[in-house]
């Protein structure tokens, strides 16, 4: 289960409509081996594109530097789907490089008839994609 504050949520949500028609991508860190994500961390999604994220690989590598110099680790990898429902794709579950991150997918597009978006997080190991609960609360 995925457990994330209010806060992150509606960071991650606000992130994937402004940069929509695009999808949006980023990364929640937080302190090595707690598993709680704290740390919102936006990123540019070089492909700029409406089907497809890129993470830059300069900012990437400045990203992880920076959370090693932190002691923290990337708990959540996020990033948007602009016409279909938020469930990883097959190029999404190939580039899951992280075992141990929630995969956090935003849907901008109306698929279920449910509002302007979805939120779900994911498990993605060896290629084996987990659907797992989100529970927000205010604070931890």
């Amino acid at each position: 289960m995925l457990t994330i504050t209010q806060a992150l949520h509606d960071q991650i949500v606000a992130h994937a409509r402004q940069d929509h028609p695009d999808e949006a991508c980023g990364v929640v860190a937080g302190p090595e081996g707690t598993g709680r994500p704290e740390r919102f961390i936006p990123m540019l999604n070089a492909a700029r594109s409406p089907t497809f994220y890129e993470f830059d690989s300069g900012d990437l590598l400045k990203l992880y530097r920076e959370m090693d110099d932190r002691d923290e680790e990337p708990v959540i990898v996020y990033h948007s789907h602009t016409a279909t429902e938020a469930y990883p794709s097959r190029t999404d579950i190939t580039y899951a490089n992280e075992p141990g991150a929630h995969y956090v997918l935003v849907s901008t597009a109306d698929t279920d008839d449910a509002g302007a978006f979805q939120f779900r997080s994911f498990r993605i190991v060896d290629g084996e994609v987990t659907e797992e609960e989100v529970k927000v609360v205010e604070a931890y």
